[in-house]
């Protein structure tokens, strides 16, 4: 990602968080990124019982209105307001949390052993460690080694 993309990210995201805390709203992820029909600014957003149609719409006007008078991206882009699918990310040790009992997969900056992706059941976080029950063993993942994680379909 070009260091303009994210600068971009940064700044939106600086604006967009306490607006979206107001609204009960979570951010789940922003990419600014070229796209075959040019630029597009993706927000993904998610709140408890899952965000609505409504939600995006509300959302995708308030950044709007902030987008169009500060003016931080110089190129022409197209904003896209969604959620994040059922195969979320993972990113904050809360999302580790609130998704324990369903299956993730965990992609480790370094390997263990002789492999670098995991997939089983979240069993939560102790410490700052993932749990992640395997095979029915729980196995320990430090949130600081990990470079992607996601839910998956059963």
């Amino acid at each position: 990602m070009s260091d303009q993309a994210v600068n971009i990210i940064e700044h939106v995201e600086g604006f967009i968080a306490p607006l979206l805390a107001e609204m009960n709203i979570e951010l789940v992820e922003i990419q600014f990124r070229r796209e075959g029909h040019g630029w597009v600014l993706r927000l993904f957003i998610d709140r408890q019982g899952g965000v609505t149609l409504e939600d995006c719409t509300a959302v995708s006007r308030e950044v709007s209105r902030y987008l169009e008078v500060e003016d931080p991206i110089e190129q022409a882009y197209h904003l896209e307001v969604s959620s994040p699918g059922l195969e979320r990310p993972l990113k904050k040790k809360d999302d580790f949390i609130r998704f324990a009992g369903r299956r993730a997969r965990i992609k480790m900056l370094e390997k263990i052993g002789d492999q670098r992706v995991f997939i089983g059941t979240l069993k939560g976080v102790e410490q700052e460690d993932v749990v992640l029950t395997i095979d029915g063993q729980p196995h320990h993942f430090p949130l600081a080694g990990i470079s992607r994680a996601r839910l998956v379909l059963d």
